[in-house]
């Protein structure tokens, strides 16, 4: 074979690998922003009136949630924040314990999730207007004494990202949150490629870049926006962080780095043994203590 033919040959072989390594980041982008959505099956609980309650995003998706309010209220009201592939169901154990402990509760579906329209889940880019949103609906609506808000997982990101704008929360509990989009992505791609961690992260780096382009182009959206560290660093809404120390799916390093964001308004209870978004049923007890506590140390 020629020099030419060589040449030829490898520009080739370069130029196969630029294709594969792109068709791999538009497909990671892809599968990102366009999530399973998962039914929401009816719930109810005793001695509580449940509605089904509906409000126009920014975008004009429609977006679903249900009310829960107790008979005997205290007043005050929680907007609870599911994660990614969920839906408002997932977050029903949480809601019995706010509602047994007289606490209103609203449950939506996140954009692009369950029985909420939306067609692309944005990682906080247009969720944290949705709540802002949903605050907007719950003091209009229900005129709450206080309104908390809990997420976990996406959700939890979702919720401090909000914060950015939204300062009608008197206190906020983010279970398992991510610091920003970019890293926790990097982490996820890295964990699904075989080898050491700093080949995997140098690897799936460059990969999340071209995803991260994919979307710019593709969507009008800039995934490095969607940071609830930046949100957080200048917020005066307390926040407590609660992360699991055996949590691989996000690791609690994330929390971490919220917490050192802004030391003032930020506390972190970091739960030995729990799992992604498990603290409650790793320590049930002090899980209760911790984010009942919380709430009514902040009373407004």
């Amino acid at each position: 074979m020629t020099w030419r033919g060589r040449v030829a040959w490898a520009l080739a072989g370069v130029g196969a690998g630029l294709a594969l390594w792109l068709g791999a980041g538009v497909a990671l982008c892809e599968t990102a922003v366009h999530v399973p959505k998962r039914a929401s099956p009816e719930t109810w609980f005793a001695h509580t009136d449940r509605q089904t309650v509906q409000i126009t995003a920014s975008d004009g998706a429609v977006l679903r949630a249900w009310l829960f309010i107790p008979e005997d209220s205290n007043g005050s009201s929680v907007l609870l924040l599911h994660g990614i592939s969920d839906s408002r169901a997932g977050v029903m154990g949480l809601a019995r314990l706010f509602v047994e402990n007289r606490y209103a509760v609203l449950a939506p579906d996140n954009r692009g999730h369950g029985e909420s329209g939306g067609e692309l889940a944005t990682y906080g880019l247009r969720e944290a207007d949705d709540v802002h949103r949903w605050v907007d609906w719950m003091i209009a609506a229900e005129h709450p004494r206080n309104v908390y808000g809990m997420g976990e997982s996406l959700g939890a990101g979702v919720l401090l990202q909000s914060l950015a704008r939204e300062r009608r929360f008197s206190a906020v509990v983010a279970e398992c949150p991510f610091a920003n989009f970019e890293r926790v992505a990097v982490d996820r791609v890295a964990q699904r490629i075989p080898g050491r961690l700093f080949t995997s992260r140098a690897l799936a780096t460059p990969l999340v870049w071209l995803a991260f382009l994919y979307a710019r182009v593709r969507y009008g959206l800039d995934f490095r926006d969607a940071s609830p560290e930046r949100a957080v660093e200048h917020s005066a809404t307390p926040v407590l962080l609660i992360h699991g120390l055996a949590d691989t799916n996000i690791y609690p390093a994330h929390s971490e780095t919220l917490v050192a964001r802004n030391p003032r308004n930020v506390r972190l209870w970091l739960v030995p043994g729990a799992r992604h978004t498990a603290a409650f049923g790793t320590a049930p007890q002090e899980f209760r203590a911790r984010v009942l506590g919380w709430f009514s140390e902040h009373e407004r």
